[in-house]
This record gives C-alpha cells, structure tokens and sequence, in this order.
C-alpha cells in the first residue's frame, strides 16, 4: 500500500504544472521579457554617449574611453540588437553588427567598449525576480 501524506496530491499537481504547455509559454514569456530588459539596456548604453564634440577647437567625431560603450556613429550597432526565441525555453540576445564583437571585447589594437555584458550583468538579479514570479504563478495556479 502506497503511503499518502497530507498535501501529496496538492504538491503531484504543481510538479505537473511545472512540466505542462502553460508553464512553458509563462517560463517562455519572462524569460523574452528579459531578453527585451537586455536588449533595451544595450540600446541605452550606445545612445547615451554624444557621438560628436569639440576637440581641438573643430568639431568632430569624439570616440568613446576604454572600457566605456561604443558611442552612436551610424546606428549599425544600435539598430542589429534583436531578441528571438527559437524555443519557447531559449532567448537569445545578439547584435548582428559586423563590429559587435571587436568593440565587445577589443582586438589588438583597440580596448574593448563592452555594451552587452554590462546589460546583461545588470539585468541578472531583475530577471532572476522575473523568473521566479512565474514560477509563482504557475505553481499557485495549479493549486487552485
């Protein structure tokens, strides 16, 4: 004879909402959302710097600091970060720009002006709360 502890049936339903089509689109849903955070944040970081001064007494292009973003020349950069979602479980965050991975980590012969770590480091704990909201709804859901 199987042993039943109060609030076995309870806890057997929310691991099977965990597993079903909704918990899936729910996980999926916040897990886009942050995507979106990441990419907006990467956005951000490109358009806040002036890509244009004084130097010299002639106006001209001024060039981001080491270690800062890469400031908004042409908006190639700003304009191929896109979020997709291949899976409902996968986002994937990327810039298709030919010169997103040398500013990203530099080259040989230019520091890096990371803007994709930093959105993503700063969307970490954000996400993580996003993550576990859903996680909530889910579970609270299939306990009703």
């Amino acid at each position: 004879m199987t042993r039943v502890w109060k609030g076995q049936a309870s806890l057997e339903r929310r691991l099977k909402a965990i597993n079903s089509p909704r918990a899936q689109k729910l996980l999926g849903a916040a897990l886009f959302s942050i995507g979106d955070d990441v990419k907006n944040d990467m956005q951000d970081s490109i358009m806040r710097g002036s890509a244009s001064g004084q130097a010299g007494g002639k106006h001209q292009h001024v060039r981001s600091k080491p270690g800062e973003p890469p400031q908004n020349e042409s908006g190639t950069l700003h304009n191929n970060i896109e979020v997709t979602q291949p899976e409902d479980l996968v986002v994937i965050v990327a810039s298709n720009a030919a010169h997103s991975t040398p500013l990203e980590f530099g080259t040989s012969k230019m520091a890096a002006r990371p803007f994709a770590r930093p959105a993503r480091d700063k969307n970490r704990r954000p996400g993580r709360k996003k993550l576990a909201e859903a996680v909530d709804r889910i579970v609270k859901g299939a306990a009703d």
